[in-house]
């Protein structure tokens, strides 16, 4: 079964389709064709089924509520750039004939990360060019060839690498000066994790609490992260 993130694959097949029309004075109309959206978007499914080898598949799609901005504002603050033109209708079409996950209030990466620890198995494969499902243990293909076994120490380990390396483009900033591969070399030199985790934001000039902050906006959902009676994800505690 392919667990595949599909904002990406979505918003990249209904962006390829739009285009302006210039009727000069100031009036430019976008406009887009539904029958080349789906057609661009089976294309990139399909390319995506025979590099696994796989026809099983489930669509996850992201809630247009997220969690992550009640706890911080900046939470992908600055993304208010509009979905293209037929993102919106391919998202239903998925959902009216494609197995199909929306979860209210999360993101994809969440709702797969829930299914995949929730169901393990070696015959599932996480698809997604995110690094952050970098986090959920199992089979991962980042869309771009690479194919890894995550462990659920190395999932727990890039965690805490993420809150410390922070992600701009998510909008959660991390601890300054520290990136990737310093806050690799913090976590594979310590075996209390999160204190060393702390010790760093506090180095900084920073708090706990900054350092917790960061880590819940990193933190992809787990199936023990999630409260399924009330619909509602568990925030993350070290």
């Amino acid at each position: 079964m392919l667990l595949i993130d599909c904002d990406f694959i979505a918003y990249k097949s209904a962006q390829v389709c739009e285009e302006g029309i210039d009727f000069g004075d100031d009036v430019i109309v976008a406009q887009s064709n539904f029958s080349q959206v789906l057609k661009v978007f089976d294309n990139e499914l399909s390319k995506v089924k025979t590099a696994m080898m796989e026809d099983e598949v489930i669509l996850y799609f992201s809630s247009s509520e997220n969690f992550r901005k009640k706890i911080s504002a900046d939470y992908k603050g600055h993304r208010n750039k509009r979905k293209p033109l037929g993102y919106k209708r391919l998202v239903n079409h998925c959902k009216e004939n494609y197995n199909f996950v929306l979860r209210e209030g999360l993101e994809a990466d969440d709702s797969i990360g829930i299914d995949a620890t929730r169901y393990p198995s070696t015959d599932n494969i996480i698809v997604s060019p995110d690094k952050d499902l970098r986090q959920i243990p199992g089979i991962l293909w980042n869309l771009d060839g690479d194919v890894e076994e995550i462990t659920k120490e190395q999932g727990d380990d890039w965690h805490l690498i993420q809150t410390m390396a922070g992600d701009p483009t998510d909008g959660y900033s991390g601890c300054p000066g520290i990136g990737v591969k310093k806050a690799s070399a913090i976590i594979e030199k310590k075996d209390f994790k999160w204190e060393a985790v702390c010790q760093t934001f506090r180095e900084r000039g920073l708090s706990d609490d900054d350092a917790l902050l960061n880590a819940r906006l990193a933190k992809i959902l787990q199936h023990k992260d999630y409260d399924y009676e009330n619909e509602k994800p568990i925030l993350w505690n070290p």
